[in-house]
């Protein structure tokens, strides 16, 4: 089972702003250290934990660069949540890698939207809602 997920930025202030724009609406609970910035999910009595994600400076102190295929990919609950959150991670500094919609190589109910924050690391924000329409509908 994945732990946590973190990724490198060059300005916490920047980052802060780009994941706070969409994590929070995931039910990802905020918190900011001198270490970086703590996204978590809250666990239910009995429930398995979910993989935390943090946004860090790397600890090396060189600069904070994207992993060439690296992603890390974030479910919502709707496809209409999907094009939300993609919109306001693009107002909050984001960068476009890909509209939402469906991928012709992806199953009929994969509805996704590409991202990269303001480090270049890519963000893929996805719902397979059965109740949603599928790409074949």
């Amino acid at each position: 089972m994945i732990a946590y997920v973190t990724v490198g930025s060059n300005n916490i202030p920047r980052s802060k702003r780009f994941y706070t724009a969409f994590l929070p609406a995931l039910g990802y609970t905020f918190s900011e250290g001198p270490e970086g910035l703590s996204f978590e999910l809250p666990v239910a009595k009995g429930q398995a934990p979910q993989p935390d994600f943090y946004v860090k400076p790397p600890f090396d102190d060189a600069p904070a660069t994207q992993g060439n295929g690296s992603m890390t990919a974030f479910e919502a609950p709707s496809q209409d949540q999907v094009r939300a959150l993609h919109a306001a991670a693009l107002v909050a500094g984001g960068t476009d890698e890909g509209a939402p919609g469906f991928r012709a190589d992806y199953g009929p109910r994969f509805y996704v939207g590409y991202l990269r924050d303001p480090d270049g690391n890519k963000i893929a924000l996805f719902s397979s809602n059965p109740k949603d329409p599928s790409r074949d509908d």
